[in-house]
């Protein structure tokens, strides 16, 4: 019952910052404060109250509509809210309870931005890239003896991408899906991050491939999504994937 509870609190924690993800979402794309502007209805603007903005329950005691024109609310706000939350529970479950677990929470939130962003408008935002690079280095002070493998993996995929920019002009690879790997490389360390753009890779393939078949999806992809599923499959995994590998040479 106390890891239920304490798991529960971490739920709750991740929707509070999953409602905030929100606002980021629809805001960062369209150049707006996330800071100082109130949150209104997209329909009547309605400046919403603070109990219009409990995450999960407003939207479920509103039965999904706006208190005052009562137009549907986007299903987006509890998805995300409680997305991020079940991220966290699953990144403490299946990683230690320690700080350095927190930051890759905060971290994995940055990459659910991103990837609903880059997802809908075929962009990354800069600052994102820049955020999830800032808590790369926090992670860096965290484990200091380790540095040059941090260090190494900021370059060793994203050179390449740029690389195939390059030689492409940007038809192979956009510019913020670089800055991305930059910044996973300096949170996984370079043998991490290889992975990480395997699983992207793969995901990408796999997945889009399928919505081509299924919703008639174009050729063009947003490579972000996927290679933030594959950051995150590897900040889960990727040691014991890696342990369980060598094992197979010795």
């Amino acid at each position: 019952m106390e890891m239920l509870l304490i798991y529960l609190i971490i739920f709750l924690y991740g929707t509070i910052l999953g409602s905030f993800l929100n606002v980021c979402i629809l805001r960062i794309p369209k150049g707006e404060s996330i800071v100082t502007d109130r949150s209104h209805c997209m329909q009547c603007n309605y400046l919403l109250r603070w109990y219009d903005l409990v995450p999960l329950f407003s939207y479920l005691l509103l039965r999904g509509k706006c208190r005052k024109c009562r137009k549907p609310i986007s299903v987006q706000y509890p998805l995300i809210e409680a997305g991020n939350g079940l991220l966290w529970v699953l990144t403490f479950w299946f990683c230690s309870f320690s700080w350095d677990t927190v930051l890759l929470c905060l971290a994995i939130s940055v990459l659910l931005t991103l990837s609903v962003i880059d997802f809908r408008t075929y962009e990354i935002p800069v600052a994102l890239n820049w955020w999830l690079g800032l808590l790369a280095a926090g992670r860096l002070l965290m484990h200091l003896d380790n540095w040059l493998s941090y260090v190494i993996g900021t370059f060793v995929v994203s050179g390449p991408l740029l690389l195939l920019f390059l030689l492409t002009s940007g038809r192979g690879i956009g510019g913020g899906d670089i800055k991305l790997m930059a910044a996973a490389g300096l949170l996984l360390g370079w043998k991490l991050v290889l992975l990480a753009l395997f699983f992207g890779c793969f995901y990408g393939s796999v997945l889009h491939i399928a919505r081509m078949r299924i919703t008639r999806e174009g050729h063009v992809l947003a490579f972000g999504p996927y290679l933030s599923m594959g950051i995150v499959t590897t900040l889960w995994f990727g040691e014991d994937l890696l342990e369980w590998y060598l094992t197979l040479f010795l």
